[in-house]
């Protein structure tokens, strides 16, 4: 099947109803691997001790709350430039989600920096920037809801989207650019990885699990929104043929 086959709801939901179940076994399987390598292969930190495990949560909640944020930026672009009919269907299912991991990022990163740094919070430039990114996800939820129709909410949140973008280098380089709590790059650098792979392995499969997951739950969220688009447009044709105002027909339909 042709990437723009995919343009086509009907070809695309064909598509998610074969992968799902697939994709479903696939994050369970990687799910228990992943916890196997964490709590019996990974090791306590000498500093640290078993609380650094928290770190196989809130690192792939961390990556995943950027690259589900920059995954929407490239539907923004769908929608305004290349006007693709799922762009803005991508990006209203992934907002939750995204929204879901930033949460996770930051509650877990209280949980971990209490011990370590004698605080649940402090106005650090990561943690105010990944602040910053989940208040974006909850705003993008908000307008998608204010606008009854799809067209003119998805160009809006199209270009909000966009402009929010510029809070991404922000939260990668925060740790570069100004003096934070936070460790430098340990992973993804020019380097190579500075973490012994005996905590490298469990925490690059429990990113990967993460991964997985998020694919499933957004294909599953676009299978929803095109479903719910479809009974939406049934509703005003039906309103049209009674005679009813535009809309009428949508009063209970979200």
């Amino acid at each position: 099947m042709a990437l723009l086959d995919l343009a086509n709801p009907t070809r695309f939901l064909v598509l998610v109803a074969r992968a799902l179940p697939w994709l479903g076994a696939a994050t369970v399987l990687l799910f228990a691997v992943a916890a196997y390598l964490v709590l019996f292969v990974a090791p306590d930190d000498y500093q640290q001790g078993g609380t650094v495990k928290i770190m196989f949560l809130h690192v792939p909640a961390a990556w995943l709350s950027m690259a589900c944020y920059s995954m929407m930026a490239v539907s923004a672009l769908g929608t305004l430039v290349w006007r693709h009919p799922l762009a803005d269907v991508a990006a209203k299912a992934a907002a939750p989600i995204g929204a879901a991991f930033t949460f996770l990022c930051l509650v877990t990163g209280s949980l971990w920096g209490k011990p370590m740094w004698g605080t649940w919070w402090i106005w650090d430039a990561r943690l105010t920037s990944e602040l910053v990114l989940l208040l974006m996800y909850l705003g993008l939820i908000a307008l998608w809801r204010t606008v009854d129709d799809p067209g003119r909410a998805g160009r809006a949140v199209a270009v909000l989207t966009l402009v929010g973008t510029v809070n991404i280098p922000i939260i990668k380089f925060s740790v570069d650019w100004w003096n934070t709590l936070h460790q430098p790059a340990s992973v993804f650098r020019t380097g190579g990885p500075t973490i012994h792979s005996s905590i490298l392995v469990p925490l690059m499969v429990s990113a990967l699990a993460f991964t997985v997951l998020f694919v499933t739950l957004h294909l599953a969220a676009m299978r929803n929104e095109v479903l719910r688009r479809r009974v939406r447009a049934m509703r005003l044709i039906e309103a049209q043929r009674d005679g009813l105002p535009a809309g009428a027909g949508l009063a209970t339909g979200g």
